[in-house]
């Protein structure tokens, strides 16, 4: 389908599974960037490597690392490599979700308070890292359905 304007619309003939895993691949990355910019992450003078200790935010509530946003980066990274086909797009998404709802779990029953929070997480973590497993899963399962039927 062309743009009014007579261009080619450039997300034309890509499945959507690759669409999504592109879209999650840069919302990574976006994330990953700003964890390192002052102000958008407070009290970013006390940012560490990684633990608990580290009392940077980003935008105030999530608990953030260096670790933390290095991560977040190279997952922005993966999601775009992984883009390039629609079982790669599908196993970011669906891989990628499933880490995250095991990293939720981790949030659950790990002391934020001790050493073994080493990514770090808080609560407000542990509820994005449920719902970004919950939607990668959905949309890499919904975005491939047809597949399964073949």
């Amino acid at each position: 389908m062309a743009h009014s304007r007579g261009r080619r619309n450039p997300a034309d003939g890509r499945a959507a599974s690759r669409r999504a895993a592109s879209a999650v691949g840069v919302l990574f990355l976006v994330i990953g960037v700003l964890g390192f910019i002052p102000g958008v992450t407070t009290s970013y003078g006390d940012i560490r490597f990684a633990g608990h200790g580290s009392g940077a935010e980003l935008f105030g509530v999530f608990q953030v690392s260096v670790l933390h946003n290095v991560v977040h980066l190279l997952f922005g990274v993966a999601g775009l490599m992984m883009s390039k086909t629609v079982t790669g797009a599908r196993t970011f998404l669906v891989g990628g979700g499933a880490i995250y709802l095991v990293l939720w779990l981790y949030g659950l029953v790990v002391d934020h308070g001790s050493g073994a929070n080493f990514i770090p997480v808080n609560g407000a973590d542990n509820w994005l890292h449920l719902l970004l497993g919950l939607g990668m899963i959905g949309l890499g399962l919904l975005t491939t359905r047809d597949l399964n039927r073949r």
